[in-house]
Order: C-alpha cells, then sequence, then structure tokens
C-alpha cells in the first residue's frame, strides 16, 4: 500500500496526504486525477497513468540524488570517486 502511495504521489505528497481527513485525501486526490487526465476527457487512460508515475519517480529521484550527492561528493568538487563513495558508504566498517 504505502509503495503504491508514494509511486503514485510522491514520497513528500504521500506523507502530506497521511495527515488528512478522508474528506481533504478525496478532494485533492480530484484534483491529482484531473492533473493526470492529460486529454481533459474526464477519464484516466493507462498511457496517462504510466506518464503520471514516471513523471513523479523522475521527480523523486532527481530530488534524492540532490539530497544525497553532498554526503558522497566528500572534497565538494562536483565529482564523486570511487574512494569518496566507498568512504560515504563503508568508511565506518574500513
Amino acid at each position: 500500500f504505502q509503495y503504491d502511495h508514494e509511486a503514485f504521489l510522491g514520497k513528500d505528497e504521500a506523507r502530506s496526504f497521511d495527515q488528512l481527513s478522508p474528506e481533504e485525501s478525496r478532494e485533492r486526490l480530484g484534483k491529482i486525477v484531473d492533473r493526470i487526465d492529460d486529454n481533459k476527457d474526464g477519464y484516466v487512460t493507462t498511457e496517462e497513468l504510466k506518464t503520471w508515475i514516471k513523471r513523479v519517480q523522475k521527480r523523486y529521484i532527481y530530488e534524492n540524488v540532490a539530497k544525497v550527492w553532498k554526503d558522497y561528493d566528500l572534497n565538494k568538487d562536483d565529482k564523486i570517486s570511487w574512494e569518496e563513495y566507498k568512504q560515504a558508504t563503508y568508511g565506518y566498517y574500513l
């Protein structure tokens, strides 16, 4: 359930939905469905849903990379060497 929730809404959006009442959740979900319905015919097709989920996942991936990049780029040169990766990932083991 949680994975589907995050895939459909995005991680941050899914978290905000957890705080809403059922009425508020339905209202916001209705607005999202309107955004998914690209051709505005009142229906969501499989292709429209796939496109939406890909868009949400792509946004999550880019945001996640931006958040963790600084943890791996230890010398702040905008590159991650194998040594930096090992240190950031396994440093406390080495």
